[in-house]
């Protein structure tokens, strides 16, 4: 058997084998097959969690997607980086002809046909980008929102330079490494806390040898990792949110009513100035980034009307009104979540496909239409100081 890229730790009476592999080599694939039915474990720990392991063995489950309840619920913006994410796994598989995950998919079959207990490792990828997110500010989240939706359609095929790095990193890593090197905060929840997590679950799965099918950029972290005790609650707890955004997220709204009820009584025509400028400013950009979204005429129509009102309100958004208009007027069909995976090779499908069009309505709503209000707050100011 071959012990390229095989990892052994004796801990606590347990023997435990890492496989590191790489997610774009079939080769990785069939030394998971060739460790699993010789070493015969009593585990297979596979770097998923049960959200990306109903996926693997569930395919057609985008058909059951709910695209209002994803609005409603504010996790658009979440599942349009999980689709682009998909899309750069796909792309790498298409161009090298194997199916996406498939050493995970192996350790899976393998784990059934020798009757080893399956254990999901990995911690659930909401919870890592929410982790993620909680870690950057405005423009933090709109590069990282800009670079993982566009730039990984950059180019059409992977070079054998970029293929060799992406052998040592996993896909959720490769996407998001150029940001760990602009935000380095973004590798302890990304990285690190993988490590622990997956850590602990390996050497915390039952029986006395364990098997770990794992990327191999993980192999050096859950090596020193294992030999510490973590705490999988903390882990996986969403950091609690600030209570100053909160603040600010009311006090500057009645601030500006403030200041444009206030100019209206000391001078009616600059108060109107102000309640125009805020109308313009605002709805105009959000229409903009519903209109960048290709969205229904209704749904940019909409964006312009209830920004000036949403962006005073820290609970509602524009988004994910003109999301809602969309999906009314362009619900997407089955044919739309069958050529989804297809879709989201390029820029141009996601544009195309009715569900991530919607997804792309709701985010490029909201993020070019915090421009507007950026501009028609400071100019609502300047009206006021203006007219003292």
């Amino acid at each position: 058997m071959r012990e390229e890229n095989i990892t052994r730790i004796n801990l606590d009476g347990k023997e435990i084998i890492l496989i590191g592999t790489a997610h774009v080599s079939r080769q990785s694939a069939e030394q998971v097959k060739e460790v699993i039915e010789a070493e015969r474990p009593d585990s297979v720990c596979i770097e998923l969690d049960d959200q990306r392991y109903q996926s693997v063995m569930e395919g057609s489950k985008w058909k059951e997607t709910d695209i209002f309840k994803v609005i409603k619920e504010k996790k658009a913006t979440l599942l349009l980086m999980n689709l682009a994410i998909s899309s750069f796994q796909n792309r790498l598989a298409k161009q090298f002809e194997i199916k996406p995950g498939q050493e995970m998919i192996q350790g899976i079959e393998s784990a059934k046909e020798t009757g080893a207990e399956l254990v999901l490792a990995d911690r659930n990828i909401q919870i890592t980008f929410s982790r993620i997110w909680h870690n950057l500010g405005f423009m933090g989240k709109a590069q990282l929102l800009n670079g993982v939706v566009f730039s990984i359609f950059s180019k059409d095929t992977i070079s054998e330079e970029e293929l060799e790095k992406m052998k040592t990193q996993d896909t959720l890593n490769a996407v998001l490494a150029e940001f760990t090197e602009s935000f380095p905060k973004l590798k302890t929840p990304l990285i690190d806390e993988r490590d622990q997590y997956l850590a602990q679950k390996i050497k915390d799965a039952p029986g006395k040898k364990i098997v770990a099918v794992l990327g191999a950029a993980h192999v050096p972290g859950i090596t020193k990792e294992i030999h510490k005790e973590h705490n999988l609650d903390a882990l996986v707890a969403i950091p609690p949110k600030s209570i100053v955004p909160k603040i600010l997220g009311w006090a500057i709204p009645a601030l500006l009513v403030a200041i444009v009820v206030y100019t209206f009584i000391a001078n009616p025509t600059a108060g109107f100035d102000q309640a125009l400028s805020w109308i313009i400013w605002t709805g105009s950009f959000a229409a903009i980034g519903a209109a960048l979204a290709l969205g229904h005429p209704l749904a940019i129509l909409s964006a312009f009307i209830v920004a000036p009102i949403t962006t005073l309100h820290p609970l509602i958004a524009s988004g994910w009104v003109s999301g809602i208009v969309q999906a009314y007027f362009r619900r997407p069909n089955v044919g739309d979540f069958e050529t989804l995976s297809e879709d989201v090779f390029t820029i141009k499908g996601f544009w195309r496909n009715k569900v991530t069009r919607i997804l792309l309505v709701v985010v490029l709503t909201n993020l070019v239409g915090s421009i507007g209000t950026f501009i028609g707050g400071a100019d609502v100011i300047r009206v006021f100081f203006k007219n003292l």
